[in-house]
């Protein structure tokens, strides 16, 4: 076993790394600078935590929130790292703390804002203090095109060049552009090794709903999946206190956030989501990118988002340990009106504007798919999945129609239009509504004027939407959104070409959402609410995020697995060596309903090793063998923690045995306990 991996089961506790994460962890400590692409919840962190472990030297983080670095130290600490943070919301008290671990070099992770790096004292510091790596979090930060853009994430690269040292970045949302944006920013001419390590999240539940009563829509989604911690994201203030009050008023423990609120009430929202177990937040995208909550279990979007980027990174927020979790997103033609004007009204350039907007009917075409929802997503970012089983089309393939009539009738009415109309006009001009505006264009006299009389507004709006979601219409950031034909959309106009649409999306939307799923089976949820109660009870006397002390998943294989002794629950994933050693005897008892078995220290600190087994069955041995083979000779006996020893230990020969316990034990036990160690 390598030593990655020795401390990925012993400090960690986890048996086996996730899917790309261990070429990254090689990587890093070799000492290679690396950019890594990974979804969220793919376990970034631990591809630098884990090599500033193996590393001698202080590994540097960047990272860009507050709330982000104190969660993962809190976390580091839990398991027996020595992390610390020095930002604006430490205490004195820690900030001394964080100083005398860098004086004596114990510390080896330090965490900090990017904004630490103007300050003219940090390079100092960090030039005396044994720097060997610096880690980025949250890369993407860098890029100047990007909504989470910070200044200061420009100056990491003069630091990467005056300490002389590897750095990693990692970030879940850069496209091709960001990407090397990054590598220009961030490693200059160090080119870095890219990995990329796919974009998808097969634990997450994909769903999007048309608007009907959307209040209710949210309300009811979440009632469902009452007692699990969730985030609504609204595209404006005001509605996060109206639906966090409407939340609240029908028995659901739900904070509104938002950036116009005081940061005392800001911080407080944060703290009680992270430390309390069924905390609804109801948020606009300020609330998010500090987030390292991993038991999320649903994220639900009352407006649309402004691009697939945007979805992505915010429903990635939901089941981070790898648990099931639930999305909903729900979308009309308010949403993208909104969304259209916050492009076109942005100070940006209109080749941005245009890119802007074709982002917006990427998400549009994720919306209003015909097919699997996830192999929409995914092929948006350049992967081929195959359809996913676990979206609302895959549970229920959707209603489809040929539209090709409905199709070219729409295109006709924006080429008459001159193509200098929005898809409002359109449909007052298809549904022969002689509005002010349709006959100060007299475009009651187009022959276009009513041919569409056979849908109502709904939808031929649902019609637009689906039009731009497959990209045979676009709106034109030059004429104010007036829409406009794409080059796919001709041979459909000419007759040349069909195209298929969904009907059911036409129809009245379904209220309800998709059916909440349940984390356990039914015969284990008593004992999975009983563990959550144990851990809930545990991290309010600590003080400490529930999830500091074990992840749902975590609490979720204990219940399934249902382990007997401290050897089974070691093999739980999420249990080290601190954690079992502070935590296994209280979780035992929830499982077994008594008290566990008292163990030897030295028996205990096994367990996590996986040596249990074998120390048990070299302790039978020494039981048989203590008179000798024969039964007959004087007793010989040998310490719990010389079978400690052997156990960590494993010798392979009888020289290697004989010095870890001298010659006479060596004649006695040696070759019975030697045939055990081969044959573990």
């Amino acid at each position: 076993m390598s030593q990655t991996q020795a401390l990925l089961s012993s400090v960690f506790g986890f048996s086996a790394f996730r899917l790309g994460q261990e070429e990254i962890v090689d990587a890093v400590t070799a000492g290679q600078n690396v950019l890594a692409i990974m979804p969220t919840g793919g376990g970034k962190s631990l591809c630098f935590q884990l090599p500033a472990l193996v590393c001698d030297g202080l590994t540097i983080v960047i990272s860009p929130l507050i709330a982000l670095m104190r969660d993962q130290v809190q976390a580091l600490k839990a398991v027996g790292v020595e992390a610390g943070a020095l930002t604006s919301g430490n205490t004195d008290e820690e900030t001394d703390a964080v100083f005398a671990a860098l004086a004596d070099g114990s510390l080896k992770l330090l965490y900090m804002a990017p904004e630490r790096l103007a300050s003219g004292g940090t390079l100092p510091l960090l030039r005396r203090s044994n720097v060997s790596m610096i880690a980025v979090d949250e890369a993407h930060c860098v890029s100047q095109w990007g909504h989470d853009f910070r200044p200061d994430y420009l100056r990491i690269g003069d630091l990467r060049r005056a300490l002389d040292v590897p750095l990693c970045a990692f970030t879940a949302t850069a496209d091709a552009e960001t990407r090397g944006e990054i590598v220009r920013r961030l490693f200059d001419d160090a080119d870095p090794e890219i990995f990329l390590r796919g974009f998808d999240r097969p634990n997450i539940h994909l769903a999007f709903a048309v608007k009907d009563s959307p209040r209710a829509q949210i309300l009811n989604f979440a009632k469902a999946r009452k007692g699990q911690s969730g985030i609504v994201y609204c595209g404006t203030r005001a509605k996060t206190e109206s639906l966090a009050k409407a939340l609240s008023d029908g028995g659901q423990l739900a904070l509104a956030y938002h950036g116009g609120m005081e940061s005392d009430r800001r911080r407080d929202v944060e703290r009680r989501f992270q430390q309390e177990d069924e905390v609804i937040v109801v948020a606009t995208v300020a609330f998010g990118m500090g987030i390292d909550k991993p038991d999320i279990r649903w994220v639900a979007h009352a407006d649309l988002p402004k691009s697939v980027e945007s979805y992505y990174q915010e429903i990635g927020r939901a089941g981070r340990d790898g648990a099931p979790a639930e999305t909903l997103t729900l979308f009309g033609p308010d949403d993208i009106r909104f969304r259209r004007t916050q492009i076109d009204e942005s100070p940006s350039p209109v080749e941005r504007r245009s890119a802007d907007h074709a982002r917006l009917n990427a998400l549009l075409g994720i919306a209003e798919a015909q097919v699997c929802r996830r192999q929409n997503l995914l092929s948006y970012f350049g992967e081929n999945p195959e359809p996913c089983g676990t979206c609302d089309l895959c549970d229920t393939p959707p209603d489809l129609f040929d539209g090709t009539e409905a199709v070219r009738k729409a295109l006709s009415a924006i080429l008459r239009c001159d193509e200098g109309f929005g898809a409002g006009h359109l449909i007052d001009v298809l549904m022969g509504k002689s509005t002010d505006k349709v006959k100060q264009w007299n475009h009651d006299a187009l022959s276009v004027f009513g041919i569409g009389r056979e849908y109502d507004k709904r939808q031929w709006n649902a019609i637009f939407r689906q039009m731009m979601g497959i990209d045979l219409v676009r709106p034109n950031p030059d004429r104010f959104g007036a829409l406009f034909m794409t080059e796919p959309a001709v041979p459909i106009l000419k007759g040349e070409a069909s195209v298929t649409l969904r009907r059911d999306t036409l129809a009245k939307a379904h209220r309800g959402g998709p059916v909440a799923k349940a984390l356990v089976s039914d015969e284990d949820a008593p004992l999975l609410s009983a563990l959550k109660a144990k851990r809930r009870a545990l991290s309010e006397e600590a003080r400490v995020p529930a999830y500091v002390v074990f992840a749902d998943r975590t609490l979720i294989e204990m219940a399934e697995v249902r382990p007997k002794t401290l050897d089974d629950m070691a093999r739980i994933g999420g249990v080290g060596a601190k954690k079992l050693e502070r935590y296994g005897d209280a979780f035992l008892s929830v499982i077994l309903g008594a008290t566990p078995e008292k163990l030897h220290p030295s028996r205990r600190k096994l367990a996590v090793s996986g040596a249990g087994d074998l120390f048990d069955k070299l302790h039978a041995v020494h039981e048989t063998f203590s008179r000798g083979l024969c039964g007959t000779l004087k007793p010989m006996t040998m310490t719990s923690a010389q079978l400690s020893r052997i156990a960590s230990s494993r010798p392979r020969d009888m020289k290697a045995f004989e010095k870890l316990v001298g010659e006479r034990q060596a004649l006695r036990f040696g070759v019975p306990m030697l045939e055990v160690i081969q044959s573990a």
